[in-house]
């Protein structure tokens, strides 16, 4: 069921860049694998309709989501009282970044208060882009390694809690890897409890857990004393990110309205009738291939570890339990992931992303959603690359 694509001359951002001509791209977070078979189907009869007018969020979906959450992870709960719908998750969480810092200003009664928020680095990208361009206040919680795996260093988290307003989580964790414990969760969230913050929790990336690791949905864990939302969508489990589609779970129906209001301001609650059919027939009828996926993901990661350590001893992958990202140490090599990303990418036309986008040193960002041949060519090329230095 699993088919790789060429997708070379698509129009795609990870192979058409204009940085990418002629390169293995190992970057950007998608995948070169055709869509389940179900989700074409269902997007070909959405075609053959020959409309393509504004589009409303029918029962279907919110059914489709509700369901599969409740089947897959256990998370009970989810309706269309406590759903709003948004064109992608990073925008989503712009919004309820507005949405939080009206909140705080009718508060405090103040008119010009920025929005303190917490999270880990190394982070996702797109968090601090959205952190600057929102106009908040980032509180970095650095993750500390231990044992070979990212850890979070609990007593700066409470430190940093008392200095912040809201807690921006990444379940799992992009760029390390890290698929967070109940039990770690669990103590997050008495934290932000204690210090009143609000917790955002993206879990875009919940369908990739590695064997012996297991995702629990934020939900599932916090009380009902707990300030929170979370993010989710198909597009990064099913491959169909450019459809636009993403849900966000807000529990407290005061503030369900007010980010329904900032998504309205924002402009980002109009979906794609494509994205919206799509969602329906991944969470209903395309779990084997799902499951088909994270067996193939997995496979690459293992080839990978493997690889550097028998190939590429220099280099270190850190424990690795989900996503689809590796998350690997190049500080060895004496430069930093900046310019061993730009000189490799120069002398061997292979991409990855240098973990100082990520707020962190030393590291590079592995995108492993590919076939294993373009993953054995990439590390082929840098072991070559490390040998000629």
């Amino acid at each position: 069921m699993l088919e790789y694509i060429n997708r070379r001359g698509s129009d795609c951002y990870k192979w058409d860049s204009e940085c990418a001509e002629g390169c293995l791209p190992l970057w950007i977070a998608d995948m070169d694998f055709r869509a389940a078979l179900p989700i074409r189907r269902a997007m070909q009869s959405r075609l053959d309709h020959g409309v393509f007018g504004y589009s409303i969020v029918p029962q279907q979906n919110y059914d489709a989501v509700s369901n599969w959450f409740a089947r897959r992870h256990g998370w009970h709960g989810i309706s269309r009282d406590n759903l709003l719908y948004a064109t992608a998750v990073v925008p989503a969480i712009s919004a309820i970044f507005r949405a939080l810092e009206i909140r705080k200003n009718e508060r405090t009664g103040h008119t010009c208060s920025r929005l303190r928020v917490l999270t880990f680095t190394p982070g996702y990208n797109c968090f601090f882009s959205c952190i600057e361009n929102m106009g908040c206040q980032l509180v970095a919680s650095p993750l500390v390694l231990r044992d070979n795996r990212f850890e979070i260093n609990w007593e700066q988290l409470e430190t940093l809690a008392g200095e912040a307003d809201v807690f921006l989580l990444c379940n799992p964790h992009n760029p390390t890897g890290r698929v967070w414990s109940r039990e770690e969760l669990e103590r997050l969230a008495d934290i932000m409890r204690r210090h009143g913050l609000y917790v955002i929790s993206d879990e875009i990336h919940c369908e990739f857990a590695f064997p012996g690791h297991t995702y629990t949905p934020f939900a599932t864990i916090a009380r009902d004393d707990t300030d929170f939302c979370v993010c989710t969508s198909a597009s990064k489990a099913f491959n169909i990110a450019g459809l636009l589609c993403a849900n966000i779970f807000v529990p407290n129906a005061e503030l369900h309205q007010q980010i329904n209001h900032a998504l309205e301001v924002h402009e980002v609650n109009g979906l794609n009738p494509f994205g919206l059919v799509a969602q329906v027939a991944a969470y209903n009828e395309s779990e084997e291939w799902l499951d088909e996926l994270n067996a193939y993901v997995y496979d690459n990661f293992c080839y990978l570890r493997d690889y550097i350590e028998s190939q590429l001893p220099m280099l270190r992958i850190h424990v690795t339990e989900g996503t689809y990202l590796g998350w690997v140490d190049v500080s060895a090599l004496g430069m930093s992931a900046e310019e061993f990303c730009r000189d490799l990418a120069k002398k061997t036309h292979v991409l990855f992303n240098p973990s100082e986008m990520y707020e962190a040193e030393g590291y590079i960002r592995i995108n492993l959603a590919t076939s294993r041949e373009v993953l054995a060519e990439a590390l082929a090329r840098i072991k070559d690359y490390i040998a000629a230095r």
